[in-house]
């Protein structure tokens, strides 16, 4: 997928859910997680992932990204 989407900065403040479907829409390849701010992941880099940051009201609080 040498040209396909891997960042989604129109999604900010976007709520968790439209998020989410948007990106599997432009993506049905990844897998989507939402996560909240502040909780600690593993930086390991996965071309089949997203992670979607999320502040306390569920809105989209990071630029989602492939990794």
């Amino acid at each position: 997928m040498g040209d396909a989407k891997s960042s989604w900065p129109e999604l900010l403040g976007a709520t968790s859910e439209v998020a989410k479907q948007k990106i599997l829409s432009d993506r049905p390849d990844v897998r989507v997680f939402v996560v909240p701010v502040g909780n600690n992941v593993i930086g390991n880099f996965n071309d089949k992932r997203v992670r979607v940051f999320v502040n306390t009201r569920g809105d989209v609080a990071r630029v989602p990204s492939i990794g």
